[in-house]
Parts: C-alpha cells; sequence; structure tokens
C-alpha cells in the first residue's frame, strides 16, 4: 500500500507528465499544420471564404464551407481523419493516465487542454502565426467546420485545464480514501 506522501509525489509527478504530454503533442500538430500550409500553400484568412452558418454564437460559429478548406478533398478527408486519430489519442491518454472516473476526464481535460494552448504557442514560433489573440482560425472539422479568433480555445482550454487538474487531484484524493478505508 502506497503511503499518502508518495501518492502525492506520483500524482504530482503523473500530472506534470501530463502537461508535458500536451505541450510535446502540440508541438506535433502545429508541425503537421506548417508543413500543410507552406506545401498547400494555403493562405490562412478565412475571413475571405464563403461559407454558410449553422449557429453563430460571437465567439465561435459552426459553418459548413462552400469548398473544402484544403481545396482538395482528399486531402480534407485525411484532415478529418488525423484530427478523430487525435481525440482517440488524447482519450487514451487520459484512460491510461487515470485511475478512476474521474481522474481519467482529469487526464484527458489536461492532455486536451495542454495540446491546444501549446499548439497555438508552437504556430506562433514556428510559422509567427497568429499574428493576434483576435486571428480566426478552424477549431475542428468534426462534426461540421468550427471557425472563431484565437482568443476561443485559449480561454476553453485555460478554463478545461484548471478543471482539468481539480479532477485529477481530485480523483487522486477520492482514490486515495479509498484505499485507507
Amino acid at each position: 500500500m502506497l503511503s499518502a506522501r508518495r501518492l502525492d509525489r506520483r500524482t504530482t509527478l503523473e500530472a506534470f507528465l501530463l502537461l508535458l504530454f500536451g505541450i510535446a503533442f502540440g508541438y506535433v500538430e502545429a508541425a503537421v499544420v506548417v508543413y500543410l500550409r507552406r506545401l498547400l500553400k494555403f493562405h490562412q484568412n478565412y475571413a475571405i471564404l464563403k461559407y454558410h452558418v449553422y449557429l453563430n454564437l460571437g465567439f465561435i460559429e459552426f459553418i459548413k464551407p462552400a469548398h473544402a478548406l484544403l481545396l482538395n478533398h482528399h486531402i480534407a478527408d485525411i484532415e478529418v481523419a488525423r484530427e478523430s486519430a487525435t481525440i482517440v489519442m488524447l482519450l487514451c491518454v487520459g484512460y491510461v493516465a487515470g485511475k478512476s472516473p474521474l481522474q481519467r476526464v482529469g487526464a484527458f481535460l489536461i492532455s486536451f487542454a495542454c495540446w491546444d494552448i501549446s499548439y497555438y504557442g508552437w504556430l506562433r514560433i514556428l510559422d509567427n502565426w497568429p499574428r493576434s489573440l483576435f486571428t480566426r482560425d478552424v477549431f475542428f472539422l468534426i462534426p461540421v467546420t468550427w471557425i472563431g479568433p484565437i482568443l476561443t480555445p485559449l480561454i476553453i482550454c485555460t478554463i478545461l485545464l484548471v478543471v482539468g487538474i481539480w479532477l485529477y487531484i481530485n480523483g487522486s484524493l477520492r482514490r486515495r480514501s479509498a484505499i485507507f478505508w
């Protein structure tokens, strides 16, 4: 049986490794986007796109573009599959890293939030983009395209990170009390 002190150190180390994973995965994601933009000579100005708006919340729009965002349906399909694989990978990390349902959700949120926040940080370093927090970007393509200012995912993911850390630690505390009782 682990002591409470050792369990606290272990939980802290695991949470740090989830943060590190998210940051490293954010780099991988940013590198892929930089490659795609350079290889496809893709312009990042989404304001010029023609699209149908399903729902506009002001800080985020759910849309259907008039044409594939990457101007090639095959590449766009691969990108949707890559995006799906990213979520599956983050879910798997969350499941493996957590020992209770609460911790698993927390682990997923930590890795997801760090991945998304660091993605924009790495894009800024690698490609000098985005120019501002109000630069528009495509957030997701599933189930429809989500677009809005960069500030939106940064705020949402900061909240998810705080909630994820709380869930991860609280899930550990609940598990610890179950061990000792």
